[in-house]
């Protein structure tokens, strides 16, 4: 483990409240249609379920739109939603109970991986949008019932893989859908690979930490401050909560890949593992022989699109052309024009008003969380798959298709 990681319980507490603390956390006054503003029926009453560092950073944001009125937080751990109650929102330990409130547009959900898929049906049968952190699943089965009630109910639903919503990230795949570079070949990702056991030593759970809910359709284990403390690599380090660096850093950089392939309903044909001698990475391939390659860490680069007549290489805040010439020109007439967003938290507000689907609709959210899933099936069965994309299923091995789902502890099913 990270010596950075070895919390204590001491530590862990110190910290929760501090970041409970910071702030303070103000609802501006145009949220609450002050000063002539939005009165109260036009306005998106918001929550968020989830509000460690993330989930109020992305409740904060979203309340400095205009029109946007923070209304309740929800958190197993009760010291995080300290600076809510002194701010005037309502409070919940149980999600349930939030949802329950009658007086929500839409929630922001920023929980752990076993937690979202259930958060999320539940938010749309409910008849609330949802704004949803990466990663949105922690099965290909829990994606597709993510999907299947958010049609059902006729919701909103974004995916917080920002990255689609960045101009660099979004010409970058015009260009290469446009042909720019040619016959595409290759796709380089560069993310971490598949996620690890929990062997941490048990600890006391500190008061005010309900750890059976935060747990919920997860095995039960003991409490260890180092599996909530995030900052650390925390939750989405271990394979009971979510997938390592394949979906962490890979449901941002894979999505990217997908948008590039134009493969938004679709994905890979063949999965093969790393080790071998045409393969010596994860290796996905797609229909007309492209191949994307897990590069198994991170660099400076998050994906690079190698073509017959050359390269485009992107980042946050990045891009570079081989040849360079590729990038000067803007996106012109009968070139490929992808789905510019105005900011992935305006998009998401915009689509709750307006009724159409956002940048990273939930299908979308959904084939890119597939590829990270089945990358990390081919690294624990080590042997090359046939993956069906219409059917979601692979051909002709049971054993693979037994982990496409898991298990989940009582009363928690989707």
């Amino acid at each position: 483990m990270n010596p950075k990681c070895r919390a204590t319980r001491r530590r862990f507490l110190e910290r929760a409240m501090a970041s409970a603390l910071a702030g303070p956390w103000v609802v501006c006054a145009s949220a609450l249609g002050a000063g002539g503003k939005s009165a109260p029926s036009n306005r998106i009453a918001l929550a968020a379920i989830g509000v460690g560092g993330r989930g109020s950073g992305v409740l904060r944001s979203m309340t400095r739109h205009a029109g946007v009125q923070a209304v309740a937080a929800c958190d197993v751990q009760e010291g995080r939603l300290a600076p809510f109650k002194q701010a005037g929102l309502g409070v919940h330990r149980d999600f349930r109970e939030l949802l329950a409130r009658g007086d929500l547009d839409a929630v922001v959900i920023a929980t752990p991986s076993q937690w979202k898929p259930l958060h999320t049906i539940a938010a749309a049968r409910a008849g609330l949008d949802v704004f949803c952190e990466k990663p949105m699943s922690l099965t290909v089965r829990d994606g597709r019932a993510m999907v299947e009630a958010v049609r059902r109910y006729g919701r909103v639903f974004q995916h917080g893989t920002q990255q689609r919503s960045s101009w660099e990230f979004r010409f970058a795949c015009e260009m290469v859908r446009s042909g720019r570079i040619g016959r595409l070949e290759t796709v380089e990702v560069y993310v971490g690979g598949p996620p690890e056991e929990c062997h941490l030593p048990a600890e006391p759970v500190p008061p005010g930490i309900d750890w059976d809910m935060w747990l919920g359709p997860a095995p039960w284990r003991p409490f260890h401050s180092g599996i909530c403390m995030h900052e650390c690599g925390g939750w989405e380090r271990f394979r009971d909560y979510s997938g390592g660096g394949m979906t962490g850093w890979g449901s941002h950089h894979f999505d990217i890949a997908q948008w590039g392939l134009a493969a938004d309903s679709t994905g890979p044909l063949e999965v093969v593992p790393p080790g071998g001698k045409d393969a010596p990475l994860l290796t996905f391939v797609y229909a007309g022989g492209v191949r994307v390659i897990h590069m198994n860490r991170m660099g400076e680069w998050a994906v690079v699109f190698i073509g017959s007549e050359g390269r485009v290489a992107v980042n946050r805040g990045t891009l570079r052309t081989w040849p360079e010439s590729l990038m000067r020109t803007p996106t012109g007439p009968g070139e490929v024009r992808l789905y510019q967003s105005p900011g992935h938290d305006a998009d998401f507000l915009s689509a709750i008003r307006t009724r159409q689907r956002p940048v990273c609709d939930v299908e979308i959210g959904h084939r890119t969380m597939t590829v990270c899933h089945l990358g990390n099936i081919a690294f624990a069965l080590r042997r090359p798959l046939k993956w069906d994309p219409v059917g979601e299923e692979f051909l002709g091995d049971a054993e693979a298709n037994r982990l496409l789902d898991r298990g989940r502890r009582s009363p928690w099913r989707l």
